[in-house]
């Protein structure tokens, strides 16, 4: 089956990229990545709001639960609208980049560009094993 997923790859079309996308798309990975795990340790509301449970026996399809929410503070609401407002400007950067009019399969190449790093990784962790 690795056969079979190298030829794969090796069949892909690689793009030329600017380094600036380059570089925002590797910030805008960084970004969301930050904001989804900041979202993880914040508590479910952002304004304090008593917990609930909801059980078959109410009528409910799901069983679910939520503890009580002290809701957000001043300083976690700040960060999140921080790396939200910088998501948006990497993603208008990224999808208004001069370089999409230069391609002759823009899909492809944005496909490309999302798991460059991936790929960036995978290069630098097989160079280093001497590969």
């Amino acid at each position: 089956m690795s056969g079979t997923l190298s030829s794969v790859a090796d069949k892909q079309k690689t793009y030329d990229f600017p380094q600036d996308l380059r570089e925002a798309q590797l910030e805008l990975h960084q970004v969301q990545s930050a904001l989804a795990d900041l979202y993880k340790r914040l508590p479910w509301s952002i304004e304090p709001l008593p917990g609930w449970t909801h059980t078959k026996e109410n009528g409910h399809f799901h069983e679910a639960a939520r503890p009580d929410s002290p809701g957000w503070s001043d300083e976690e609401q700040a960060q999140v609208a921080e790396l939200r407002t910088r998501q948006l400007a990497l993603a208008e950067s990224v999808v208004t980049h001069a370089f999409w009019s230069t391609c002759d399969d823009t899909p492809a190449a944005r496909s490309a560009l999302k798991h460059l790093h991936a790929q960036d990784e995978a290069a630098e962790e097989r160079q280093a094993l001497g590969e």
